[in-house]
């Protein structure tokens, strides 16, 4: 058979733009807090004020998290990096565990190396309060939003109802998250509800340069850009909160650098705002120290220990992404795993390399996580006790120095080290600039760091969370998370003064049991009702909530 040289090049095929019918509202009219017309769970904007919807006082142990500090700025100016803002150096930013993120961008960091801070943009109206890499990819980041609109359906039926109500009037909201397609939903959201709001990106890697700029063109101020350096990221926390004419009055936040960088530098700010809205495990830890210390003057919503953010958010993230993350990085499958922390997030990562085939151990401070990795069928070990024979090393505790420099020593050739935990950390990744070592950049967040004797270590995203710069975080998923931020600075901005202390509350079940049942009907799940002759020997409301805020899923 003879083979046909065909010259020149193929055309380009275009894609058909696929129609998604319009998302349905939930319930037939706009209520906040709504499942059905006539039941008890019924909530509009103004009965969110009601008692049985109070939150609970926490009763969590507190662990000790340093804030950001001299000594830490110190340690990060030791590291070698590139002259200039244009830097990829890291932030002492600690972001979280659970975070929104994406590695998809239309323009990559590098592109063009002059700092946003030098440039001078406007957007369509003329505005320039703003800081963003190039308003001009608006159309870009506008439809990425469009299509994460798609799959967050609960926080646009909740947009559609309160179109009439604004429940957020008056609201001033100043965020730090990751910006991405997801978050854009969210604060679109908030400003559909009628706030008002400044953010910037609790992550020097995660931001989504076109979405960053498809809000600064609808008039959302925004400072943020994918690869802030160190100095980069507080001065785009500080033009946030420091705007001429405009004082926040609700914070939500992500890590809790923004409400660290408002408590220290803002004070007048910090004691006159309405409430906070954290959902971190770092940031919670945070809010939990200042209550201890007596320093907490507003409240607080900790919305990392609701039932919707661990179970859905903290497990199913790690889990779904933990194969794109693999192939989109590497592109290897693994033997031998160690996995450190078995929490929601160490629950997802094993699960996912369980179903890729390999043989997963894992270590553990907590007895009782430990026995659930027992029975799951997870080895429990102690890292000095494996590492040598390990092909890939993941840690998501929360903690510092889980890795240190002498086990790095001590891993084997072509060993992957990342984290799916706390900032940057989890490995000491300090110890690995030293002389005698060389860094070998492979691909965008994917280093080698070479021994003397030639061993290579593969380093994802510098020990940064892994899920933001090397995959993406499924919508559905982020928009649980979503929606229950957007009704935690509802019920915080609207209830009456007195409800809340100077305290960190927890999310009533009923707001989660709400939150799930906006996002059945993408399931098309049909719940069973209770008769009236079950829910009276259940003790029951028959229309939620169902479990007692104790219970533990």
């Amino acid at each position: 058979m003879t083979d046909v040289v065909v010259d020149g090049k193929l055309e380009a095929v275009k894609q058909a733009t696929k129609y998604v019918k319009e998302t349905e509202n939930v319930a037939e009219k706009y209520s906040a807090m709504t499942v059905s017309k006539n039941s008890d769970m019924n909530m509009n904007v103004g009965e969110l004020q009601s008692a049985a919807f109070t939150a609970v006082p926490t009763l969590k142990s507190v662990k000790k998290i340093q804030f950001a500090n001299a000594e830490d700025k110190q340690e990060f100016q030791k590291y070698p990096t590139k002259a200039g803002r244009r830097s990829l150096s890291r932030s002492i930013s600690q972001s979280s565990t659970d975070s929104y993120s994406s590695a998809a961008s239309y323009s990559d960091s590098s592109d063009d190396e002059t700092s946003p801070r030098d440039k001078v943009q406007t957007n369509s109206t003329g505005s320039s309060d703003f800081c963003v890499k190039n308003v001009k990819q608006a159309e870009f980041g506008r439809r990425e939003i469009e299509i994460a609109e798609q799959d967050m359906s609960a926080l646009i039926s909740l947009r559609k109802r309160a179109q009439g109500e604004k429940p957020l009037a008056g609201a001033k909201i100043v965020g730090c998250t990751h910006i991405t397609a997801q978050t854009a939903v969210l604060i679109e959201t908030l400003v559909a509800l009628g706030a008002q709001c400044r953010w910037t990106a609790c992550n020097i890697y995660s931001t989504q340069n076109e979405v960053a700029a498809a809000l600064a063109e609808t008039g959302v101020p925004v400072f943020a850009w994918k690869g802030e350096s160190e100095d980069d990221f507080w001065w785009c926390i500080d033009r946030c909160v420091n705007a001429e004419g405009w004082q926040a009055n609700m914070i939500l936040d992500d890590g809790g650098d923004l409400t660290h960088w408002v408590y220290k530098k803002y004070p007048s700010v910090f004691k006159k705002a309405r409430g906070i809205v954290e959902e971190s495990v770092t940031g919670v830890h945070r809010l939990y120290q200042l209550s201890k210390a007596g320093k907490l003057c507003v409240p607080a919503m900790n919305v990392n220990d609701s039932v919707t953010k661990q179970k859905f958010d903290n497990l199913y993230y790690a889990d779904v992404t933990k194969n794109n993350i693999f192939c989109h990085a590497i592109g290897r499958r693994h033997s031998h795993v160690v996995v450190c922390g078995y929490g929601e997030v160490g629950k997802g990562c094993c699960s996912a390399l369980k179903a890729l085939g390999s043989i997963v151990c894992i270590t553990e401070i907590d007895p009782i996580c430990a026995l659930q990795g027992c029975m799951d069928g997870f080895r429990v070990v102690k890292l000095n006790e494996v590492i040598r024979q390990m092909d890939l090393v993941i840690t998501c505790t929360g903690n510092k120095n889980v890795v240190t420099r002498e086990q790095l020593d001590r891993m084997k050739n072509g060993c992957i080290v990342c984290n799916m935990g706390h900032s940057n950390t989890e490995i000491d990744v300090a110890s690995l600039r030293s002389p005698e070592l060389t860094w070998e950049r492979v691909r965008s967040q994917v280093d080698h760091v070479i021994w003397p004797d030639g061993k290579r270590v593969v380093l994802l995203a510098e020990g940064r969370l892994l899920n933001l710069s090397c995959s993406t975080v499924p919508t559905f998923v982020l928009s649980i998370t979503a929606t229950t931020q957007a009704l935690a600075l509802i019920e915080l901005f609207n209830a009456p003064e007195g409800r809340y202390k100077q305290d960190v509350y927890l999310l009533p079940k009923k707001m989660d049991e709400y939150v799930a049942s906006l996002h059945l009907s993408n399931f098309d799940a049909h719940l069973t009702e209770l008769s009236d002759e079950q829910a009276k020997y259940m003790g029951l409301n028959k229309n939620g909530p169902f479990k007692p805020n104790y219970y533990r899923y």
